[in-house]
């Protein structure tokens, strides 16, 4: 009896188990069927200076996420130092982390600011954040605290 004691205990703790793995799995990337910025390449973004679409071929995980490149050249630049080209909140919009919420993005609606990247829900979210991008830029750091590990 004694064992079925904990075993009833330790059925009682699954539920608070999945909730906890379920966090510490959530990755702060936001991602399409598992695909970064909608499989358009990071690096493209500051080589090219606009969204160019990756290839499967040239794709790389990194923070539970399938990073697309153009070409191998990207995908090498990513590997070295993917801090300086992943889009900044996880690709997630970053008036809406500056608002203290997570929203997808579009991959055309991007900015970069003192060499980060900045991507937004679309353009014309994107013309409302640039009206004050610094001082949301401020509060989406601060708010990303706290919404980096929480789900969407």
């Amino acid at each position: 009896m004694k064992n079925q004691n904990i075993s009833f205990k330790h059925l009682l703790m699954v539920p608070l188990l999945i909730v906890i793995i379920g966090r510490v799995a959530a990755q702060p990337i936001f991602t399409s069927e598992g695909v970064a910025i909608r499989g358009y390449d990071p690096v493209a973004y500051f080589k090219d200076g606009k969204p160019v679409l990756g290839s499967a071929a040239f794709s790389y995980v990194w923070q539970g996420a399938e990073w697309r490149f153009k070409d191998k050249t990207n995908m090498e630049l990513f590997k070295a130092n993917a801090g300086k080209y992943a889009p900044q909140f996880g690709g997630w919009c970053a008036y809406g982390v500056s608002e203290n919420h997570k929203s997808p993005t579009e991959p055309e609606a991007f900015t970069i600011v003192n060499d980060k990247l900045y991507l937004n829900y679309n353009l014309k979210v994107k013309e409302i954040w640039l009206r004050n991008r610094d001082e949301r830029i401020i509060k989406a750091e601060t708010n990303w605290i706290n919404l980096r590990n929480n789900m969407p």
